[in-house]
């Protein structure tokens, strides 16, 4: 195990080295820079306090030099500033991790717990009344695309019923009774962590039910039926690790993907999450909160797939991480 996690730990610092050095390039590459923004709040510099600038920050080198030097003071635990808040990179970030984690924490526990029963549910009823109810239900969340689910809550549960807030964070104040500021940001999490739950029951829905129904045509499951096994043993028991091993590698990616993707629930909702923060630094050409944020989401995916192969072990006796393969 410990020299697995090894192999692991060298291909995480190698995939983040050179993602890195990708949303480096790419981000020097488009179009204008932080002193261009600069500028254009404030006519009064000239050319020559232009030119000043780019040398004092080091935007007149080539973008490989540049980069050798970020990441030397990367190395270093130096990340930078951000040039929209004028602090600290991971000052600005740290907050907005934490708020993404909630949202897309819980919204994924609550989608895995319904998913899973689910669809061993419709798989163990094929073809059934209730199985072309779920299929239906499934289909319909893929097709719809978030932002219009989320604005069918609002005008539902906010203009509508009036019951929930539209979007934002609870502001609580010091002072301010902790059961109190317990649901008013519970209040404020539901459309979002909703919206987050419904997009993603659908898929995984789907993907549990036809790995189940996959597993369930298995010899070994007739066996087990002829030989007097209860339909409860066969699906959970005999059935159940089976088809859950490939469900893993999608739970893993999408988990990882939350932590940049749910860009768009965060916009809805006003939610001040990474997807958010990640898209206005590179509109307004924050280097370093983008690419920090960036390399925070890969080391999240990177993360989310060290946890499926740890989980196969446990799922799966026939995976062996000790000897080097998962």
């Amino acid at each position: 195990m410990s020299r697995y996690l090894f192999g692991r730990t060298i291909q995480t610092a190698i995939t983040l080295a050179l993602m890195s050095l990708v949303v480096f390039l790419l981000i020097g590459l488009m179009p204008g820079d932080p002193i261009d923004m600069m500028i254009s709040g404030d006519p009064s510099m000239n050319s020559a306090d232009a030119a000043r600038l780019r040398a004092a920050y080091g935007l007149d080198k080539p973008l490989l030099e540049r980069y050798a030097a970020w990441a030397f003071e990367a190395i270093q635990g130096n990340f930078g500033y951000s040039r929209s808040y004028g602090q600290p990179v991971l000052t600005v970030l740290w907050p907005r991790l934490l708020n993404t984690l909630l949202l897309a924490g819980i919204a994924f526990l609550i989608a895995v717990a319904i998913a899973l029963p689910l669809g061993i549910w419709a798989a163990a009823r094929p073809r059934s009344a209730a199985d072309y109810a779920i299929n239906l239900f499934c289909f319909a969340g893929i097709s719809v695309p978030s932002f219009w689910l989320a604005l069918l809550l609002i005008m539902l549960f906010s203009v509508t019923l009036g019951w929930l807030p539209a979007g934002g964070m609870a502001d609580i104040r010091p002072g301010t009774p902790w059961m109190t500021g317990l649901q008013e940001q519970v209040r404020h999490l539901l459309l979002p962590v909703l919206t987050l739950t419904l997009v993603q029951l659908s898929s995984y829905t789907r993907f549990m039910r036809g790995a189940m129904i996959e597993v369930l045509r298995q010899d070994y499951i007739r066996t087990a039926r002829a030989k007097g096994a209860s339909e409860r043993v066969v699906r959970w028991r005999h059935a159940f690790g089976n088809a859950f091993t490939p469900v893993l590698t999608i739970l893993a990616l999408s988990f990882g993907g939350l932590f940049s993707g749910a860009l768009i629930t965060e916009t809805m909702f006003a939610w001040p999450g990474m997807g958010k923060a990640i898209y206005q630094a590179i509109l307004e050409n924050d280097y370093n909160l983008a690419l920090i944020g960036l390399l925070i989401a890969t080391a999240a995916t990177i993360a989310g797939n060290l946890l499926a192969d740890l989980a196969y072990a446990w799922v799966d006796p026939r995976v062996s991480l000790s000897a080097g393969t998962a």
